[in-house]
């Protein structure tokens, strides 16, 4: 993922928006020049997990998808009920002498083979069920050493299977915004991962640990007993557990079923392309911007870019251009900005697009709401990485936020099933509210376009470049725990100081980009971002000695609650 926030400056005079144009497809038009290009791609099979499918029909699909959601009002579509709840115990029916019992099972296999090798590890039987194969995309993960570390720390992966994992590595990496100057920094997203390497890995670790693996199985319903929840998958077989955690992403039948198919309070597009043809470079881009707002379809947007070295060979690069939207039916959709992309990556790159031998084309959605991480919505049920909402509302894919909370997760998890602490109020304190998350929401609203006659074009830009000149005078304390997408009270307080004392005449634009009752429900989130640091930093040492005399449940909450304190300021993150 990459973190991004505020800053700015105006022009002079009002620009023209230059639209970029993009025929829509219909039985009589020519091929768009997404068509031609992915049709001339040689596609693999796709695998789970997001940016697992590279083929056009795929892009089809997943545009039907936000299409429906843009058109929407405020419900998608009411969902199917996936879940049921079932008085009684499970362990008295007939049923229950027949089928296979484990302690967890994880639904969704691309991610959740992490958290089920951890449980593992800890000595649980735990299954992963995966309605494709379990292995990841071809398509590099990008990751910061720090970050990868924790997968060792949990104990699921050691140093040599980093090393084995690791497909390219880079330094420096850039942040810079409409030439207005570059801000460079070190080891920040610098690694190329493999996914299909570090899948298989924790994939045999998971299996060397009495792992089950059901591979080719849709989740079809799970009935939730006082005793069991029951996981019956669509091939027919049916299994029972203590919990079970959905790791199906951010469009998981179970989660559309809890938030009862409620349209996404913003969304993050992602399109892009790992290309053969560049000259060869050894430096990234985690946050690019090189142009004001732009209009792509009905819609202004605000156009930022990503760049890195691909392992697969020297003049190799992935691109991604990634812009946040407010889910309307003026949104462009995902073949809209490829058809931009195409015409603006050569220009950001310095390539012809002619010169360039497309390997891959990489696109995703990534919606967000206001209220995450989401509680439990039901006994036994827990979601975990990208359908839990835990994500910064401003990066895209959630690997990085997954080794993040990979530790909290795994130990509460083992923690809950130990104890019988599943119940969703115990459940939900896994998932629980973290100021520092909710704050950054406001990042995504300033950094989404909107069609204001009083807001300069550059005005985003404007305010980026301003937020990361200030956080750089501020040094690597305040800078690189942003840029890894954890927000933390003393460098944002400082930050928004420095910002309000060099650029004060930002400020009547900021109000009018991102609304006066956005910023009155941040400012709740602000204070509870101090409250947390305070309660982090000076109540958890007196209460934490006294936490082992707590009955086990109480144990139980309160190691929870000083989680929520130190994860919800940031102060688990550490230079």
């Amino acid at each position: 993922g990459v973190s991004q926030v505020s800053g700015f400056s105006f022009l002079r005079k009002p620009i023209r928006r230059r639209a970029i144009h993009q025929p829509r497809m219909c039985p009589q038009s020519f091929p768009t020049k997404t068509q031609r290009i992915m049709e001339n791609i040689s596609v693999g099979s796709e695998v789970g997990g997001a940016g697992g499918a590279y083929s056009y029909d795929a892009l089809n699909r997943l545009d039907q998808l936000w299409t429906n959601i843009c058109s929407a009002q405020t419900v998608v579509e009411e969902p199917p009920q996936v879940v049921t709840c079932v008085q009684g115990y499970f362990q008295h029916t007939e049923a229950a002498k027949k089928l296979e019992a484990f302690d967890v099972l994880v639904c969704g296999g691309t991610l959740g083979i992490f958290i089920a090798t951890a449980l593992s590890a800890k000595g649980l039987k735990v299954g992963v069920v995966e309605r494709n194969v379990i292995k990841g995309r071809e398509q590099e993960w990008n990751i910061s050493r720090k970050e990868l570390a924790e997968l060792v720390k949990v104990g699921i992966l050691d140093e040599d299977d980093i090393e084995e994992a690791i497909a390219a590595e880079f330094n420096p990496n850039r942040c810079g915004f409409e030439e207005k100057g570059d801000i460079w920094v070190q080891d920040i997203l610098n690694l190329g991962i493999s996914p299909v390497k570090l899948v298989e890995i924790v994939k045999e670790r998971f299996s060397s640990l009495g792992g089950v693996i059901l591979e080719g199985y849709s989740v079809s319903r799970i009935c939730v007993y006082d005793d069991a929840a029951v996981l019956e998958l669509s091939e027919g077989k049916i299994l029972s557990s203590q919990l079970i955690i959905d790791a199906m992403g951010n469009f998981s039948p179970i989660v559309r079923q809890i938030r009862r198919g409620r349209k996404p309070d913003g969304a993050c597009l992602v399109v892009g392309s790992c290309a053969h043809g560049f000259r060869h470079m050894t430096t990234s881009d985690v946050i690019y911007s090189n142009s004001a707002t732009k209009r792509i379809g009905q819609s202004d947007v605000q156009l930022f870019w990503e760049a890195f070295p691909a392992g697969s060979g020297p003049m190799d690069r992935t691109t991604y251009m990634f812009t946040y939207v407010n889910p309307q039916p003026t949104c462009p959709t995902l073949e809209d900005l490829l058809e931009a992309y195409w015409e603006l990556m050569p220009k950001y790159q310095g390539v012809s697009l002619d010169d360039l031998k497309i390997m891959r084309v990489i696109f995703g959605i990534f919606p967000t709401y206001r209220d995450s991480p989401l509680p439990a919505g039901f006994d036994r049920i827990l979601q975990f990485g990208d359908a839990s909402g835990i994500q910064s509302p401003v990066s895209f894919g959630g690997f990085g936020s997954l080794t993040r909370h990979l530790e909290r997760l795994s130990t509460g998890m083992f923690e809950a099933c130990k104890g019988g602490f599943l119940d969703s109020p115990s459940l939900s304190l896994l998932n629980p509210y973290l100021p520092n998350l909710s704050a950054s929401w406001l990042f995504q609203r300033a950094m989404s376009a909107k069609e204001l006659p009083d807001v300069p074009p550059s005005f985003i830009n404007e305010l980026l470049y301003t937020n990361f000149q200030s956080m750089e005078k501020l040094g690597d304390p305040v800078l690189r725990p942003f840029l890894q997408d954890v927000i933390q009270f003393g460098p944002l307080v400082k930050t928004l100081g420095l910002v309000m004392i060099t650029k004060p005449q930002l400020l009547p634009f900021i109000f009018k980009q991102v609304g006066v009752p956005v910023l009155i429900d941040w400012s709740g989130h602000f204070l509870m971002l101090g409250f947390y640091t305070f309660l982090a930093s000076y109540i958890d040492p007196l209460i934490r000695p006294l936490i082992n005399t707590f009955p086990s449940k109480m144990k139980f909450q309160w190691n929870r609650y000083l989680e929520a304190w130190k994860y919800g300021a940031g102060l688990d993150y550490t230079l």
